[in-house]
């Protein structure tokens, strides 16, 4: 069982990573691509003290080698769901699972706004991940709509193990695509069903579909973690960043602005040294 599970690698993630490594405590980062992040696309940033002048991306691989230095295991996955399993909490993300003691959520800005039918139909047919789900459709209709980065391997996937697959994007071009699936491009889009989604609605046009898989960058905190106090799109912290779930906490630009380098890291550090003392608390505890 690791100690502390971070979900999300930008500046309050690394920071919570290495600080809880200091304390001596194990540490387990999931993440995306740090390559897609809002940071690493910033052409330059002058405010961070004592590092002016560096692009997003180098200072993000400065902030990753000093994580790296500091022994913190760092996967490369989308988090689906955590789950509170009494004192201590079970991560699923993808196709695999682990188990922390503690979580510290840096999961940044997603972009708001789910679709039509989103909520209502999510597990009845709406999924997160292709890798996870997928097989449950195979040699059946699948709808992708593709918000992230892999979207288009998933879908190949999923052309792969049966599925028939249309692939929806927000604008032409996209690349990669495994011949025999259809691409459609649309902005205005709808999830619509009965009991369980059938059909995506794409700028009017019906997509009969026995499965959607939305495939966003990242999924929002309230999906993620069933129960937790979200105010204005934010994820609500006290002073020591304690969430409303005990044994979370949360630090950088998902706990509200600003959104600032300073802010994320400054809450990051906060977040690791009371989630270790939260784990040295239940360790006397017991």
């Amino acid at each position: 069982m690791t100690d502390i599970a971070i979900i999300g690698g930008g500046p309050a993630g690394l920071s919570a990573a290495i600080n809880a490594r200091i304390r001596n405590k194990t540490v387990l980062l999931v993440t995306n691509d740090y390559k897609d992040s809002y940071l690493a696309k910033a052409e330059r940033v002058d405010n961070y003290l004592g590092l002016p002048g560096l692009g997003g991306q180098e200072l993000m691989e400065q902030f990753r080698k000093h994580a790296e230095s500091q022994g913190v295991e760092e996967v490369n996955k989308r988090v689906i769901s955590v789950m509170p399993m009494g004192e201590s909490f079970f991560l699923s993300y993808e196709s695999e699972v682990a188990e922390a003691k503690t979580i510290i959520l840096t999961t940044g800005v997603v972009p708001a706004g789910k679709l039509p039918g989103e909520g209502e139909f999510l597990g009845k047919g709406v999924s997160y991940c292709a890798t996870c789900d997928g097989m449950l459709y195979r040699g059946r209709k699948v709808v992708v709509v593709g918000k992230s980065a892999d979207a288009v391997e998933e879908a190949n996937y999923l052309h792969e193990i049966g599925c028939q697959v249309t692939f929806v994007a927000d604008k032409e071009g996209t690349r990669g695509l495994a011949e025999g699936v259809e691409l459609v491009t649309a902005k205005r889009l709808e999830i619509r069903g009965d009991k369980a989604a059938e059909a995506l609605i794409a700028d009017g046009r019906e997509i009969p579909a026995d499965g959607i898989f939305i495939l966003r960058q990242a999924i929002s905190p309230q999906d993620i973690m069933q129960g937790i106090q979200v105010e204005n799109g934010s994820i609500v912290t006290n002073k020591r960043m304690e969430t409303s779930i005990p044994g979370v906490f949360a630090a950088g630009d998902c706990t509200g602005r600003p959104y600032q380098i300073a802010k994320a890291v400054g809450e990051g550090q906060v977040a690791a040294l009371y989630a270790a003392e939260y784990i040295d608390k239940m360790k006397k505890e017991n």
